[in-house]
């Protein structure tokens, strides 16, 4: 389905978000500082209701079925953004990055999270408007990814990095403490590099990691490059504020990850389907399509990931609050 909506909405639209962020850029740079859990919820919810705004300008603008496929890709996107966020804590963690200078750093890694996913957005785009049966490969990635994501842990992935890092550090000279928020300082009249290099290196490649990930993703929802491009603007749009906003609680969701593989599964499943569905290898059904393979509309979609993500974070609490009362039993000796 072409996207029906004129280019002057689209200009306008990029025009706008570039300000967005560069307000929000510049904010964290000039005003340092950890927000407090106030100022946090404001700006989450003054995000939320752009994303929200943004659908329904859509729905005005364009049909129903582009701003459901926005409102599914947001969600999507924004799903696997929290568990960016489990990444982002072990990573402060592990280099004791200063609270005070979190923001920063965090900004500096959404900003490369956007630039990773506009180059492979446009690398897909290019692909399926092309070769069709790119979709088998999504899938595939995305049932692979979905499989990993419930078997691992984040604790991985960290460890992976600090491989990288480990191999820098020897052939890089960096301190063992933070200037500020400075990359590099001169000590004893040697330039040296701080622990914020080896910070950003280590967003940048979960970043990259995630990138890999959420777009097939998107692209199993829309195959506009606008949707998906403004999906993840808006979903990384006041990831910063979320950090700060669910802090530890974000570790203790237990059952997330669960929610977020069965999205990718179910996902994966949609793309290998649709692959079928447009199929033109010739080594599958002699190139023709697959008549029986159905086509997932927008709309169960939209469900399939609202109530995925609904059970798991539910769930999650039901855990916690049954936790919480059996570590409060222990402590009194009563019974829950």
């Amino acid at each position: 389905m072409e996207l029906a909506l004129p280019l002057w909405f689209e200009i306008g639209t990029y025009a706008f978000l570039a300000l967005i962020l560069a307000f929000d850029l510049i904010l964290a740079f000039k005003r340092p500082h950890v927000p407090s859990t106030r100022e946090s919820a404001l700006w989450i919810g003054f995000y939320v209701t752009l994303a929200l705004l943004f659908a329904g300008a859509m729905l005005l603008i364009g049909d129903a079925e582009h701003a459901g496929q926005f409102v599914a890709g947001w969600l999507t996107e924004y799903s696997l953004s929290i568990d960016n966020l489990f990444v982002f804590l072990l990573i402060m963690a592990r280099f004791s990055v200063p609270r005070q200078y979190q923001q920063e750093l965090l900004m500096v890694g959404i900003i490369l999270a956007l630039v990773f996913r506009g180059i492979f957005i446009l690398l897909g785009a290019a692909l399926i408007e092309n070769f069709s049966w790119v979709f088998y490969i999504f899938g595939a990635f995305l049932i692979f990814t979905a499989i990993q994501q419930a078997r691992t842990g984040h604790d991985d992935e960290v460890e992976a990095e600090n491989k990288i890092l480990g191999w820098l550090r020897r052939r890089v000279a960096v301190t063992d403490e933070f200037h500020g928020s400075k990359m590099r300082v001169v000590i004893d009249g040697r330039k040296t590099f701080t622990p914020v290099l080896l910070v950003l290196i280590a967003l940048g490649t979960t970043d990259l990691v995630f990138a890999l990930d959420s777009i097939p993703a998107i692209f199993g929802i829309t195959q506009s490059a606008f949707i998906v491009f403004t999906a993840n603007v808006f979903a990384l749009m006041g990831l910063r504020q979320l950090y700060f906003l669910l802090g530890d609680l974000v570790e203790k969701l237990e059952y997330l990850k669960y929610g977020i593989a069965f999205i990718l599964l179910f996902i994966g499943v949609k793309l290998v389907f649709h692959a079928m569905h447009e199929n033109e290898l010739p080594f599958i059904n002699g190139g023709h399509p697959i008549e029986w393979a159905p086509d997932i509309n927008t709309w169960t979609s939209l469900g399939v990931i609202v109530a995925s993500m609904t059970v798991a974070v539910v769930a999650s609490l039901i855990r916690m609050r049954r936790v919480a009362l059996a570590e409060k039993s222990d402590s009194t000796g009563e019974r829950p």
